[in-house]
Formats: C-alpha cells, sequence, structure tokens
C-alpha cells in the first residue's frame, strides 16, 4: 500500500499534516490512525476465520440438510 508513495511522497503528507493539524495533535492524530488500523486488522483477520469456518462446516451442514428433506 504504501510502497507506490516514496519517500519524498511521506514527507509531503507529513508537512501537509503538520501545517493543518499542528505539532500538538500529531501524535494524538498518530496514536487513533494506529489503534483503528489495528482494530480494522483485527476485523479482517476475524472475517476470514469466519469465512474459513464455515468453508469447514459446510459438509456437515448439508449433511443435516439432506437428513432434514429425507424426513419429510
Amino acid at each position: 500500500m504504501l510502497s507506490s508513495i516514496g519517500i519524498p511522497g511521506l514527507i509531503l503528507i507529513l508537512m501537509i499534516a503538520l501545517i493543518v493539524f499542528g505539532p500538538s495533535k500529531l501524535p494524538e492524530i498518530g496514536r487513533a490512525f494506529g489503534r483503528t488500523l489495528t482494530e480494522f486488522k483485527a476485523a479482517a483477520k476475524d472475517l476470514t476465520k469466519d469465512e474459513q469456518d464455515d468453508k469447514d462446516n459446510a459438509p456437515a451442514l448439508a449433511q443435516t440438510a439432506n437428513e432434514g428433506t429425507k424426513r419429510v
């Protein structure tokens, strides 16, 4: 994601953030961004885990569905 920005682009983004938010707000914004990124990564990992669990349980669910239709 950040590999296409490069060092000059990153410096430009940081300078603009410094001008817009000021030096006192920048650490707070960085911490909030870090927390948000961590939560996003955890949610994405949880979604992929749930998807994998669904794939693992699919044969058992199909068998249960087939048993339900046999009884009717």
